[in-house]
């Protein structure tokens, strides 16, 4: 096996050898070299020979590539997305002494790795401690999401259920007659009547009494979460007996999105679905007008679509009104949008209720280089009465941006030629030092105490 340099594995060797629990003689002993020689080799002392990887691999069972992903270009690559970050901005690092840090000295790179993961995950801990309160407790509808999130925004026992229940329903001719079938009898009534409630379950009459103002997406939503919420309560039992919440309004809230969930998949099957999303190319307004739906349970939709083997898209969405108040997050991605995205103001999120019912589409940039796609329209709930003002939301669906092509609306784009725009998942965690539209400094800079010039971003830094 050729190489064009040496090449060091020192702390990957190490790391391997702790996995393994071995200690230095006994991995001396397998490779039949020296304990010293072992010590050499994990402090970058000496290069690992092609020969010493091939016993390597074949005294641990492992495959040469594997055991060379830390080389001196990977550590490189990663210590230079590390310094991407706009805290490190006043600072000429130029990349000959990156590489030359990750080559020479791969046991830093490793440490300062290591200190970023450690900063980043301390940062957001810390913003979220901040939207907590001074109580530090859980949020009860936090928690709630992030059991959602656990699991990816995808449960196959609902996902079958609700494929068997939806064949059930089509061949009655609807989920008014299924139901009527299993007793309970559907009864729309003036919204006096109902007192502010949508649906209500009256169980000693068997009647399922809804909101007669409500249209047609709304009505089958509300006739599915009743159908999740009976038929399929035993499976909701299953998936909450297993975890344990902080508070049974914790439990309540997850429940609350399992039916939801479990009503959205009565409502648009996972394999009838995923054709018609194929079919479309990701067109949520065509997708909507094939299922009678509305944009909104659509987009929630296509968060849910993760079937192993059978996935799509992964998506984040998040739900806000025009004061930036976030009233739903769903998420399938695993990016840091899932608990603290929303606030930034260059987001297009915030702006499109200025042109309601519109698509907006914007390429995004967090400082850590991550890049995303969105898309965001506004959506309104009307009452169905006179003189009672519609409530108009935002909803955003964020994908990773190599993702993006794969939609209509980012269709025969090349993601890294895109203009993006820079953005944060909150001002606490952005160290874009120039940003105008920064709302308060972020967590750990000092501001700099300079009475003599205003520069043109509400707060300057200092160096340390």
């Amino acid at each position: 096996m050729a190489q064009n340099r040496p090449l060091y594995l020192g702390p990957r060797l190490r790391r391997l050898r702790r996995e393994l629990g071995l200690t230095q003689q006994v991995m001396a002993a397998d490779l039949e070299i020296s304990p010293s020689y072992i010590a050499l080799l994990e402090r970058n002392q000496r290069p690992v020979t092609a020969d010493m990887l091939l016993r390597l691999a074949t005294s641990y069972r492992l495959d040469i590539s594997d055991l060379a992903l830390d080389t001196g270009e990977d550590y490189a690559r990663r210590v230079s997305d590390v310094l991407r970050d706009p805290i490190f901005a006043d600072i000429d690092l130029p990349a000959l002494e990156v590489a030359d840090l990750a080559m020479s000295f791969p046991g830093v790179s490793e440490a300062l790795l290591r200190l970023y993961t450690a900063y980043t995950r301390e940062q957001q801990a810390l913003a979220e401690r901040e939207e907590a309160g001074s109580t530090g407790e859980v949020d009860p509808t936090v928690e709630a999401q992030r059991y959602m999130a656990a699991a990816s925004m995808h449960f196959p026992e609902l996902e079958a259920r609700a494929e068997e229940l939806a064949a059930e329903i089509d061949t009655a001719g609807g989920a008014e007659k299924w139901l009527a079938a299993k007793g309970v009898r559907v009864r729309f009534l003036p919204p006096d009547v109902l007192v502010n409630s949508l649906r209500r379950f009256d169980r000693h009459n068997q009647q399922l009494l809804l909101d007669e103002t409500l249209d047609g997406p709304a009505r089958a939503f509300q006739l599915a979460t009743h159908i999740a919420y009976t038929a399929m309560r035993p499976d909701l039992a299953r998936l909450l007996r297993d975890h344990r919440f902080t508070s049974p309004t914790a439990q309540v809230l997850a429940r609350r999105a399992l039916a939801g969930y479990a009503a959205t998949a009565l409502l648009m099957p996972y394999s009838r679905f995923v054709r018609a999303v194929d079919a479309r190319g990701y067109d949520i307004e065509a997708i909507a007008r094939h299922f009678g739906s509305t944009f909104e349970q659509v987009a929630h939709r296509l968060v849910m679509c993760n079937r192993p083997g059978d996935d799509r898209v992964p998506f984040f969405l998040i739900r806000m009104d025009e004061a930036g108040n976030v009233s739903k997050r769903l998420d399938a991605t695993g990016v840091p949008f899932a608990m603290l995205g929303g606030p930034c103001p260059l987001w297009q999120v915030h702006t499109v209720f200025r042109r309601p019912g519109e698509i907006a589409t914007q390429w995004l940039e967090l400082p850590d280089g991550q890049r995303f796609f969105s898309i965001a329209r506004t959506v309104t709930a009307y009452d169905g009465r006179f003189g009672r003002a519609p409530l108009v939301r935002a909803i955003a669906l964020v994908c990773a941006a190599q993702d993006a092509p794969r939609t209509v609306y980012a269709a025969g784009l090349t993601p890294d030629k895109a203009p993006v725009t820079p953005i944060g998942l909150s001002c606490r965690l952005c160290h874009r030092a120039e940003c105008r539209a920064r709302a308060v400094p972020p967590i750990g800079r000092e501001i700099l105490a300079d009475d003599t010039n205003r520069p043109t971003q509400p707060f300057s830094f200092s160096e340390s």
